[in-house]
């Protein structure tokens, strides 16, 4: 069981909890919501041991799982296969390793001692369920839409999105008492959504998920915690029931705090009017005082509305006709081919959706065009008076120990800090973070700080790499509308239908065959597939 009791988190020198108690028990299915940059994923790092709390008291079971909102490392230079990352959920890769060599020294010494190593070892593979092990890893990774093929690469050969999935794979083959999930459904499409609601439903132990996917929080949660302004507040039932709530207890609050204002004040006033009068008139303002005090100490504020964002993107400066040209791209990772023969051009203002399954190659191909990576055949060049910005899915160009505002003075030379303070609101990043480091940021945070940097650029086209990741819907509808009415090229990688309908490309490439189309609404039923 997880226990938590007046656990207080501080990050970036903000408080984003005071004191917040709460407990996970086998069975308990438990969403913890709030807007973005209320401190959701700052929380889970803390439960999980990679932060230090603030003050407060944590219990947590010893089989925990954990998935980390974004990619990690794995180590080894990520020279491992998939397959044995998994399996190393439960240390049986080690244990498979270790079989092995004690497998070589029986048959080159059989003596008593190398026989009873290799006896103890064959029985904890068995009670791992060690023989099974491989067949139940390729069904998890099945259901969370990742192909067979995939499992025996490279860590380093995979894309984010499958990286992603074969880590969220090794938590669930894990098996442990409590899951504590940062986003699980980025980058899943539908049928491994589904899967995966599935098996959360049927998941005996305890569940703790941050998640902007309402149908996983509908389906598969029981409780809700809500998470805003250094407070926590338990709702019991399923999203929707949860938002009826929270809608209901908003206005209960702010009656509760109309009339506290209007008793303090009042109680303020006659205290004031007695002040100077008769010793007994004094000892009546006095005690009016004392309640004053009290009241103001036990005050019910009323609940912060949620602020709407409001995004104008500048106009972008004027380019040739063509801006980006493709001849015969191909890319591979060792053996694997990635993709060939990509061969494409993108006018003024012209907006391509590239579509495909996870691993065809669209965050690589988005890479090798803004020149992360290296082209095996072919190239690639950008036309007259052309400026490329790149929004990166994994927020590579977020630096650890460089602040929100260092990060905006290198791409916005000609602004004062005021104004990139200004810039910086407007994407829902108040001026107090101007001096946090940006590593400490959320997701959803990191990705309003890269699109802030993007608009500080001045660019013509764009290459975005799912750029709604991690938002908030209020926030996502709000970058909808700013791109939608931008004038710049675009070339998009999304699997959110409603922001790729939002955005109406006019053409789709898609991968890894680097077919050419005209757009057509009947894509849309594809796009969340991909």
């Amino acid at each position: 069981m997880l226990q938590v009791r007046e656990l207080s988190v501080e990050v970036g020198g903000r408080t984003t909890l005071v004191e917040g108690s709460f407990s996970l028990r086998a069975g308990d299915k438990v969403g913890l919501v709030g807007r973005n940059g209320a401190g959701k994923t700052t929380l889970l790092k803390v439960l999980a041991g990679e932060m230090p709390a603030a003050g407060g008291f944590i219990s947590r079971p010893k089989a925990f799982g954990y998935l980390n909102q974004e990619p990690r490392s794995v180590g080894h230079g990520d020279q491992i296969s998939a397959l044995s990352h998994v399996l190393s959920g439960r240390g049986l890769d080690v244990l498979a390793s270790r079989l092995e060599k004690l497998h070589i020294a029986v048959a080159d010494n059989p003596d008593e001692r190398n026989i009873r190593r290799l006896a103890n070892a064959q029985d904890e593979f068995e009670r791992l369920d060690g023989y099974a092990a491989e067949a139940e890893v390729r069904r998890l990774c099945a259901g969370l839409g990742l192909k067979a093929d995939r499992l025996e690469m490279m860590i380093d050969s995979l894309s984010g999105g499958e990286r992603r999935r074969v880590e969220l794979a090794k938590i669930l083959f894990a098996g442990s008492d409590t899951l504590v999930l940062d986003e699980p459904t980025n980058h899943l499409d539908v049928d491994a959504k589904e899967w995966l609601f599935g098996f959360l439903r049927s998941y005996k132990g305890g569940l703790l998920v941050v998640s902007h996917d309402i149908g996983l929080l509908d389906k598969s949660i029981t409780r809700v915690l809500h998470l805003d302004e250094g407070e926590l507040i338990e709702y019991k039932g399923t999203y929707t029931q949860y938002v009826k709530a929270r809608a209901l207890d908003e206005q209960r609050r702010a009656k509760i705090a109309a009339h506290q204002d209007s008793e303090i004040k009042r109680l303020s006033t006659l205290a004031d009017k007695m002040r100077g009068q008769t010793a007994a008139r004094a000892r009546q303002a006095k005690s009016l005082d004392t309640r004053v005090a009290r009241m103001e100490s036990t005050r019910v504020t009323e609940a912060r509305k949620a602020k709407s964002m409001r995004v104008r993107l500048p106009d972008p400066p004027h380019s040739g006709a063509t801006v980006l040209e493709a001849d015969q791209l191909a890319k591979a990772f060792g053996r694997n081919t990635v993709f060939e023969d990509i061969t494409f051009s993108v006018g003024r203002g012209e907006r391509v959706l590239v579509m495909g399954l996870n691993g065809a190659g669209k965050s690589t191909l988005l890479k090798v065009l803004i020149g992360q990576l290296e082209a095996d055949l072919g190239a690639h060049s950008t036309g007259h008076g052309v400026s490329v910005g790149y929004y990166a899915q994994e927020h590579e160009t977020i630096v650890r120990g460089r602040t929100l505002l260092d990060h905006l003075r290198e791409y916005a030379t000609d602004l004062t800090d005021q104004e990139r303070r200004n810039l910086l609101g407007m994407f829902g990043l108040p001026g107090e973070m101007a001096f946090q480091d940006a590593a400490t940021l959320s997701g959803g945070e990191k990705t309003k700080l890269v699109l802030a940097m993007l608009t500080a650029g001045l660019h013509n086209v764009l290459l975005l790499d799912e750029p709604t990741n991690n938002l908030d819907p209020p926030s996502r509808t709000a970058v909808g509308a700013a791109l939608r009415g931008w004038k710049g090229a675009m070339i998009l990688v999304s699997h959110d239908p409603e922001f790729v309908a939002e955005l109406k490309p006019q053409r789709v490439l898609l991968m890894p065959e680097g077919t050419l189309d005209y757009w057509s609404d009947d894509y849309l039923d594809l796009v969340a597939m991909a």
